[in-house]
């Protein structure tokens, strides 16, 4: 089944929010992360909700972000229509409004957050209101995420020494001016490697937020960023209270390099020559009995290893969060 956009997207978001599940948004930059995620969403039946942010294009597009969005959609088209869960795209962490104008224009993605969350308040509301006009002028089937408060850490060009907590009633604030379809709430997590006993979450705070909301008739699903050093238990403590999408990104990069680095590690005496074999790569070890064993050097290998260790966290993740078994489109 192809990726869908916005309106499937939400109905999606609709069930999370009545059923109390969270939909695990995944950040990708190249394939083999993103295949990995299409098998392990299959395995478990859940939808899956793929994220890339301006770096991660500009990385699948030799330089070029727009060409890397092209790629990686086309690319995301014809795989998932090898399965039967939904798969969407969320263009994560958007902060330059002509770049979001060409995203519309190519109407790829199915949602795309705009970060103004480092600019003054006035300024935030500003910039995100114009991505909902945006998009509404084009009549794109696209949701609009939109962030208020600061999560301390670095994601992508954003840089946030310290974490701001967010207002509820300045929420409420924001997602009446803004008509945005998710708001991002910043409640103690952190952007890169954080551990959750580190982390000093505050559900009480989301939970205010989800109360404020809905008591002036704003039924809008809240988002978790920086969520990869937080455990099972505090997830579903989060979930509780209006947490529709769980940002995940670092755990990803880690499995993917630490899977890569055990396969060579252990058979690096085939891969890499001894001390005492001169290792002239340049005529591919011709003078020495030595050879290298492309059982184990051919990328394919280890990137059949990366895909199937990110299909299995993808599933925990997803069991956790509560998505699996729910797929809309099975």
């Amino acid at each position: 089944m192809s990726f869908h956009g916005g309106t499937e997207l939400a109905s999606v978001y609709d069930d999370a929010l009545e059923s109390g599940f969270g939909l695990i948004a995944s950040n990708i930059a190249e394939p083999n992360t993103m295949m990995g995620l299409m098998e392990g969403a299959s395995r478990v039946d859940s939808d899956l909700l793929l994220q890339m942010s301006n770096g991660a294009c500009t990385f699948a597009g030799n330089g070029d972000p727009i060409a890397g969005l092209q790629a990686m959609g086309t690319y995301i088209d014809l795989i998932a229509d090898q399965y039967d869960v939904g798969v969407f795209l969320n263009m994560d962490h958007q902060t330059d409004l002509e770049t979001i104008r060409r995203q519309v224009e190519l109407g790829i993605p199915s949602s795309i957050m705009i970060d103004a969350s480092h600019e003054p308040f006035e300024e935030n509301v500003e910039r995100s209101r114009t991505v909902v006009e945006l998009i509404e002028d084009a009549d794109a089937d696209i949701l609009v995420e939109a962030e208020l408060g600061k999560i301390k850490g670095v994601e992508d060009e954003i840089v946030a020494e310290e974490a701001f907590y967010t207002d509820p009633e300045q929420a409420v604030e924001f997602v009446d001016r803004t008509g945005c379809d998710l708001l991002a709430i910043s409640v103690g997590t952190q952007h890169g490697v954080a551990k959750g006993r580190d982390i000093e979450l505050r559900p009480d705070l989301a939970a205010d937020i989800r109360t404020a909301l809905r008591d002036h008739g704003l039924d809008t699903p809240l988002v978790l960023h920086g969520s990869s050093g937080v455990q099972p238990d505090q997830l579903r403590q989060m979930l509780q209270h209006g947490i529709c999408k769980v940002n995940k990104d670092t755990r990803y990069q880690y499995e993917y390099t630490r899977t890569a680095f055990d396969l060579y590690r252990s058979h690096a005496d085939e891969i890499v020559p001894p001390d005492d074999v001169d290792a002239d790569r340049d005529t591919f070890f011709n003078d020495v009995a030595w050879s290298p064993n492309k059982d184990y050097f051919d990328p394919r290998v280890a990137g059949r290893q990366i895909r199937e260790r990110v299909a299995e966290v993808y599933a925990d993740l997803a069991t956790a969060a509560g998505s699996a078994g729910r797929s809309k489109f099975t």
